[in-house]
């Protein structure tokens, strides 16, 4: 897979103008920042590795992408959770369903179990961490900085600063490490105190941490928030292009209030996702119908 250059558009939202950074469009399996993250193991050859060892949640977008990663490169997947809901099971969908197609082999944590506990042959083996948070995703989020640099160059863009939610907090640590601009983000899994954790364990230099900016509440990951949903309606009929369900809702709110510079670009990156939209507007109309 060779990385391409996804466009940037300028969007108008909520009576504010700004960049719209499309990695959403760059691949149907990998899509946004999973492109960037597995850009390593896509373009490179490891002929010792012969299982996918990872964890996170049972509709993870990163377990699907891994999934396709394992399949193309002919190795076994194997995939912990905390728990599978026995619906899911009787009715697969979604990233779960899309993965078990690919061969994924999906096991449950025991009670008290960590992912620490489960022992594997280290030699033959390839973990990856929830998220893709890992020293490698490097690869691919440093094209994504020179992308945003080159267009800043060609667009004589003189102050610009990038936006994007997290999750593991991976692509915004790694993309301000590489860019000269301000990178900003927000927690969308905890709290900032828990979003800067996880930056320490990837990169000690806070230099190349990114500003962290609080939401207007704590998320708990994969809740529903009615707020959220009308939010991204709202995004997908006045924009014309799809959100991921999850993130973005709190991306955007924070990014929108955000004190602006006037003399500045604003560019909010779309990091994709869009596999995980369809449980989770199951999961919406199911529990809001009038929505």
């Amino acid at each position: 897979m060779t990385l391409l250059d996804s466009p940037i558009d300028k969007i108008k939202f909520e009576n504010q103008s700004f960049l719209l950074k499309r990695d959403d469009l760059l691949s149907d399996d990998f899509s946004g920042n999973k492109a960037r993250k597995l850009y390593y193991f896509l373009n490179n050859e490891f002929p010792h590795i012969k299982t996918i060892v990872s964890y996170g949640s049972n509709q993870s977008n990163a377990m699907y992408s891994l999934s396709v990663l394992a399949k193309l490169k002919n190795w076994n997947f194997i995939y912990y959770c905390d728990h599978i809901p026995s619906v899911l099971k009787e009715n697969p969908s979604g990233n779960y369903k899309y993965a078990l197609h690919n061969g994924m082999q999906i096991k449950t944590l025991k009670e008290n179990q960590t992912i620490e506990d489960i022992n594997f042959d280290k030699d033959s083996t390839l973990f990856i961490k929830e998220g893709g948070a890992l020293q490698e995703a490097q690869e691919g989020i440093k094209l994504l900085a020179k992308e945003i640099q080159e267009y800043k160059v060609t667009s004589n863009i003189k102050k610009l600063k990038v936006f994007l939610p997290s999750g593991t907090g991976t692509t915004a640590l790694f993309l301000q490490k590489y860019l000269e601009d301000e990178v900003l983000t927000c927690p969308c899994v905890g709290d900032s105190l828990y979003l800067k954790k996880q930056f320490l364990e990837l990169e000690s230099n806070s230099n190349h941490h990114p500003t962290v900016i609080d939401t207007k509440r704590k998320y708990h990951f994969g809740k529903l928030y009615k707020e959220n949903y009308i939010l991204w309606k709202k995004l997908k009929e006045e924009t014309n292009i799809e959100f991921d369900l999850l993130y973005d809702p709190i991306g955007i709110e924070t990014f929108l209030n955000l004190q602006k510079d006037h003399e500045t670009s604003y560019l909010y990156i779309h990091q994709g996702g869009l596999k995980g939209n369809e449980t989770m507007i199951q999961r919406y109309n199911y529990k809001y119908p009038n929505l």
